[in-house]
């Protein structure tokens, strides 16, 4: 039997290539973003490459969490069974506190956290009634410590969305559900486009399988890729204020 593993945010930059490193694999994929065109390409892409394979497409917009339910029963109802659901559309468009963009860090919060928290609902209450599942959250090395300026909020949606996969691990913890929390480092993305903005940058495909890899072993939590990002989770959490003030 194929796995059947759901991805939010998937038209483009990680979501996509996880797309294409879990069809390589085999799985039956459900894949959901805003921009349907990119959606539509990408199972073109893929059901030409892996005939033997499901892609399904569907547009979504986390914020509408109705349609997250609604989405989600669909995708159970058209393959059978959900065995994965990673939680990963996010946006990062905050901007400094009080410098009056309140709507920036509110559209951040509500896609990347109250959105987070609808898929997780939705695929909960499936896993619930299947009484198996792997439910995988996408944070962010970001959760660790809060940044400042337009980072700031977003730091603050990852750490909760990390706080969030704990608490679902803990209440699931006898029974056969998993709950992994990914913390991906500098992975060149839509988010993270340019390379040259930092030497730890890594490029899509080599961060994705990293993901993939730490997914595929149903982990409770991994910094990706583990270098050199486990062991600086442990400096960024500890550096001090006037070294992490420098981060803009």
């Amino acid at each position: 039997m194929r796995t059947n593993i759901v991805i939010t945010g998937a038209s483009s930059g990680l979501g996509a290539q996880m797309a294409r490193e879990f069809a390589a694999r085999g799985r039956n994929l459900a894949l959901c973003a805003r921009r349907v065109d990119r959606l539509v390409a990408l199972r073109d892409e893929l059901t030409e490459r892996y005939p033997d394979i499901t892609v399904l497409a569907r547009g979504l917009d986390v914020t509408d969490h109705d349609d997250v339910f609604a989405a989600f029963d669909e995708f159970a109802g058209d393959l059978g069974s959900l065995d994965r659901v990673i939680v990963n559309a996010g946006i990062g468009q905050g901007q400094p506190i009080g410098t009056g963009r309140f709507d920036a860090n509110l559209a951040t919060i509500r896609t990347n956290f109250v959105g987070a928290l609808a898929q997780c609902e939705a695929a909960m209450r499936v896993f619930r009634a299947q009484d198996n599942g792997h439910l995988v959250l996408v944070s962010s090395m970001a959760a660790f410590r809060g940044l400042p300026g337009s980072a700031t909020t977003y730091c603050a949606t990852k750490a909760a969305l990390a706080t969030l996969a704990e608490g679902i691990r803990l209440d699931v913890l006898r029974r056969p559900i998993i709950v992994t929390t990914l913390y991906p480092g500098f992975i060149s993305s839509e988010m993270n486009p340019d390379p040259s903005i930092s030497r730890l940058i890594v490029d899509t495909a080599k961060g994705v399988r990293a993901m993939v890899k730490a997914m595929e072993q149903e982990v409770a939590d991994a910094c990706v890729p583990p270098w050199p990002w486990r062991p600086l989770a442990f400096v960024l959490r500890h550096a001090p204020r006037r070294i992490v003030a420098r981060f803009t």
